[in-house]
């Protein structure tokens, strides 16, 4: 059994503001540590309870956060960038048989810490077929196309709630809980680690591949908080204006849904200026 777990920053054990997952930044390197921790102990828990395999998917930011020298030895880790399905690489091939969100987080516009979706700012609520979305729900749509099974989410309590609605048999740990976009009330790493190795073990009972589910057309919207980003977005064909502010695409697949948003939020950040947004 082969277990994929697509890892992310902002929804570690002990994270809560910018300096803590960017790249360089003051926190970034001690927190650094905290996130392999989750990481590790859900390794441990996934092989606990009968899992042959553990791939980790790196997916926060450069994707080369994680600190392979402190990860559990039995895991192996894709790290980088330019993958083709970014957060959740290695889903596609026809071998995973479940897959765990770890570190994830709320998306744009909603509470939670360092809540987004792909783009740290700029975006101010993405929604898929009208229901209001976060990475967990783009994801767990890209992942059911390949009868991959959500086991396993991690992160603030909002996230954990968040996740009731697109992965609702998956075990859940909240390793801190919201009280503002900056702050927290934060689990320590030892707590932390031993419910997410429990919640692991639990959840490979879960795994399992079943019958792909196609489930499109899919219309993403996407809100930003300036109108000249909106109107950058719709340089990628196939997205148009549906708005002050929004636009709009349709795709047959969230395989090809979930890139062409990779494509949009790509093509905005370059039209982001540095202090006017």
């Amino acid at each position: 059994m082969k277990i994929l777990i697509s890892a992310d920053m902002e929804g570690a054990t002990g994270v809560t503001w910018p300096a803590d997952v960017l790249p360089g930044a003051s926190q970034w390197e001690r927190c650094r540590h905290l996130f392999t921790s989750d990481v590790s102990a859900a390794v441990a828990g996934f092989f606990a309870g009968g899992a042959d395999e553990v791939l980790v998917n790196e997916a926060h930011w450069s994707m080369r956060n994680l600190l392979v020298e402190e990860l559990d030895e039995r895991a192996q880790l894709l790290v980088g960038k330019h993958k083709t399905l970014s957060m959740v690489e290695g889903v596609q091939h026809g071998d995973v048989d479940g897959i765990a969100f770890v570190g994830y987080h709320t998306g744009a516009g909603t509470e939670g810490v360092l809540a987004h979706t792909y783009l740290a700012n700029s975006i101010t609520g993405v929604w898929v077929d009208g229901a209001r979305a976060g990475e967990g729900l783009l994801n767990s749509l890209v992942v059911a196309e390949y009868g991959v099974p959500v086991v396993l989410v991690t992160g603030d309590d909002m996230t954990c709630e968040d996740a009731k609605g697109y992965a609702p048999r998956a075990r859940s740990v909240a390793v801190k809980d919201y009280v503002s976009r900056y702050a927290a009330v934060c689990r320590t790493p030892a707590r932390t680690a031993a419910d997410i190795e429990a919640a692991a073990r639990e959840a490979v009972a879960l795994a399992g591949r079943y019958e792909p589910v196609r489930s499109g057309p899919h219309t993403v919207e996407l809100e930003f908080d300036a109108e000249h980003l909106a109107g950058a977005a719709t340089v990628v064909p196939g997205v148009e204006h549906t708005g002050e502010r929004r636009v709009a695409y349709t795709t047959t697949t969230m395989y090809e849904g979930i890139r062409a948003f990779k494509a949009v939020t790509t093509v905005v950040s370059a039209a982001v200026e540095e202090q006017y947004g």
